[in-house]
């Protein structure tokens, strides 16, 4: 009898052993199906590289917010870079990278320049999507372009400082292409400005500059064409930084109200400036939409999805 009730008892703790072991072991087993979910659901859907023109202008800042809501919105990684000021050669060097790791698409800006012809076109080769974004560059092998039409938009500036000068001007424009001087050509902000006003005998261009370090050029610039030449009584700058660079150079030399100044911008400095007078107006395209539209594209290219080749962000005239 005693030895019937001791191999009872013992069966009875095997019985709750095992049940025991089963119970652990599927506890075990779900919990390794949440972790995995969770991997899992923190896997980005893709990972797109964006590079800017540069670090150091609002405008370029503003576009990185809208990235960054993108990127979160449909959920993907995106690493970013740019120069710190505007430089094609650097700028260059990271879109190269961005095609050497094969990344799932690339957002980037170009000028019109044959050497990002060629990168765009070895980024398709390896079958990597291209987006470019705030200046069109034709003739290129890209999928989309996102932002303003920049031709346009220098239309719309040429059209402001025609109203702020009466219709009677010289005027040196300032190009923020990091370009040797006259350089026009490689920027549809000044060819859309230039255009306008090619057949006006009173709107007379007769100096083009290019800026290549931020503020303190663009300030310099400005600086030497009002001490070198007096006739120059309107501007036209084509990003943020130099418009407050050359505004600036007209505050330092006593030229406000005498100097008209057009240029590119809604930063609450350069608010601040217009309800000044030392800035007469600006052109600005939309920054933040550009880079939520930009991620929204490249994700539906990567879906097989049909895009427009030019998603329109619009433009604003800040007076």
């Amino acid at each position: 009898m005693k030895n019937s009730g001791e191999r009872i008892f013992l069966n009875r703790i095997i019985v709750i052993l095992i049940t025991m072991i089963l119970i652990t072991s599927g506890i075990m087993m779900y919990v390794n199906r949440l972790l995995d979910y969770k991997v899992d659901s923190m896997k980005p859907n893709y990972h797109f590289y964006f590079i800017g023109q540069n670090k150091v202008d609002p405008f370029w800042q503003e576009v990185m917010i809208g990235v960054k809501e993108g990127a979160s919105e449909y959920d993907v990684m995106v690493e970013y870079n740019a120069p710190r000021f505007t430089n094609i050669e650097e700028q260059l060097k990271y879109i190269d990278i961005a095609v050497l790791s094969n990344v799932d698409g690339i957002i980037t800006h170009a000028f019109n320049n044959e050497d990002y012809r060629e990168v765009i076109n070895r980024a398709q080769e390896k079958g990597i999507p291209v987006i470019l974004v705030e200046n069109d560059l034709p003739n290129s092998n890209i999928d989309a372009f996102v932002g303003a039409n920049s031709f346009q938009l220098g239309e719309k500036a040429a059209n402001l400082m025609i109203k702020g000068t009466g219709g009677i001007a010289d005027i040196a424009v300032i190009e923020g292409g990091g370009y040797e001087e006259n350089s026009s050509a490689n920027d549809n902000k000044v060819n859309g400005f230039i255009s306008s006003l090619k057949d006006n005998n009173f709107m007379n261009i007769i100096e083009t500059k290019s800026s290549k370090l931020g503020i303190l050029s663009a300030e310099e610039i400005t600086e030497n064409i009002l001490k070198n030449n007096e006739n120059v009584d309107a501007i036209y700058t084509t990003n943020s930084i130099d418009t407050m660079g050359a505004a600036q150079a007209i505050i330092d030399n006593n030229k406000v109200g005498k100097v008209k100044l057009v240029g590119y911008g809604d930063t609450e400095e350069i608010k601040r400036l217009i309800e000044q007078g030392v800035v007469y107006g600006t052109i600005i395209g939309n920054p933040k939409q550009i880079g939520l539209k930009s991620i929204e594209t490249l994700v539906q290219v990567k879906q097989g999805k049909s895009v427009s080749t030019f998603i329109d962000t619009g433009f604003r005239i800040i007076k």
